[in-house]
């Protein structure tokens, strides 16, 4: 297993034994599905999220009041990382279960938390968060799903795309817009619960996509869905901060997991191709210039996982890092595609095999990418906290719930 960044074993004295728990569920329970799932394209894992929800990972940021691991960013991290590495789908849902989860932590009522979380940190209930659509894209304020108050309940209306988990969760985090386009666009949205058995609401037939397989990330359409106002997240209007916050707080640090374990297994599985392929006296590992590209990617690795858990570190211990956590999501996921590149053509034709797993590494890391901003949104993101005035930092002013979590030593 790669060496974990030397800060891990200062902050979580038994994390070798977590890890080392994570990857035998790994190779037990998903290293057997991969095959299957990379198979059958258009059809949902559900066996994987179950399991996972029974180890109460799901709740790996949920507060032990509410029966949740209070594990940690982290832990979260390394947790979706050994996923990762085994099958980029597995982690691809591990993280998607975490970001509705910061939702409700740092938004939902008293009764919403006391109601919801314990059956998420339980297993009982996966919750999704639906907030793109398909014209608008990372475009939140440009959504066109709608709530409208009728009586004492909302009625929504529209269409959301690329939800993770959109097949499997029992309950759906949902931004919707509550007041007209020419409203401030900061308190035009709002969130809502939706639950999966509201009539109305539509989850469209799963269709795959290039990687993922086994990942659903698909569609919900809403037809007059009915809500009582005790399912609005928050205050009417907090929807802009819902969305960004979870995006900022959970999505990048999440994405840049999932980047790494994809990473961290295309190095293992050019190492290994490299060391055992015979050319001339020796193998391919001895050419000193396969080395040189060997060592590129190596370098780009370690940084990546210096990010991803310094990023995650720093959530934990509830300090400001929203521009750590912009350059870890976006860095974890350049550098895995450029290590990708750099090992499909060390490997040759033989990386274009179906039944070799580097294609799938590689199709798997091209899903990283739009998730919680493109590269572009990263770094003009990056720029204004350089420039101008400085953006809402969600790490600061999110601090008392995030470092909640911080693991006791």
């Amino acid at each position: 297993m790669p060496t974990m960044s030397s800060t891990t074993p200062d902050l979580v004295p038994d994390y070798e034994a977590l890890v080392e728990h994570f990857d035998e569920f790994a190779a037990a329970e998903v290293a057997p599905r991969v095959q299957r799932m990379e198979s059958c394209p258009h059809d949902v894992e559900p066996d994987l999220a179950l399991l996972m929800a029974e180890q109460g990972w799901f709740g790996a940021t949920i507060s032990r009041e509410y029966g949740g691991m209070h594990a940690g960013h982290l832990i979260k991290t390394l947790m979706i990382q050994s996923m990762a590495r085994v099958s980029g789908a597995a982690g691809a849902i591990l993280q998607a279960s975490q970001l509705p989860v910061s939702v409700l932590v740092h938004f939902g009522s008293n009764e919403q938390k006391a109601l919801v979380l314990p059956r998420v940190a339980s297993g009982q209930t996966l919750l999704s968060i639906a907030v793109t659509e398909e014209e608008a894209g990372s475009h939140v304020l440009g959504m066109e799903t709608t709530a409208r108050r009728d009586g004492s309940d909302w009625v929504i209306d529209g269409r959301k795309v690329h939800i993770g988990n959109s097949h499997l969760a029992h309950v759906h985090c949902v931004i919707a817009r509550t007041a007209s386009a020419d409203t401030a666009g900061s308190r035009a949205l709002t969130a809502f619960l939706v639950e999966d058995d509201r009539k109305g609401l539509t989850v469209e037939p799963h269709k795959p996509a290039l990687g993922l397989h086994g990942f659903s990330f698909g569609r919900l359409s809403f037809d007059g869905v009915r809500v009582p106002e005790a399912n609005v997240i928050g205050e009417v209007g907090d929807g802009k901060d819902i969305a960004y916050s979870s995006s900022i707080l959970y999505g990048r640090p999440n994405l840049a997991a999932l980047s790494l374990g994809i990473h961290e297994a295309i190095m293992e599985c050019t190492t290994r191709f490299l060391e055992r392929r015979r050319r001339y006296s020796g193998t391919l590992a001895d050419l000193p210039v396969l080395r040189d590209r060997v060592g590129g990617m190596k370098a780009r690795l370690m940084a990546c996982r210096e990010l991803a858990h310094r990023a995650a570190l720093l959530l934990d211990q509830g300090q400001g890092c929203d521009d750590v956590l912009i350059n870890s999501k976006y860095l974890n996921h350049k550098w895995a595609v450029e290590s990708a590149q750099d090992a499909m053509e060390l490997h040759g034709a033989h990386a274009l095999r179906t039944d070799y797993p580097l294609q799938r590494l590689w199709r798997d890391i091209q899903h990283t990418y739009a998730p919680a901003g493109t590269g572009e949104v990263q770094r003009q993101r990056l720029a204004e906290t350089e420039l101008g005035a400085p953006p809402i930092q969600w790490s600061e002013r999110l601090a008392d719930k995030t470092s909640l979590f911080r693991p006791t030593t």
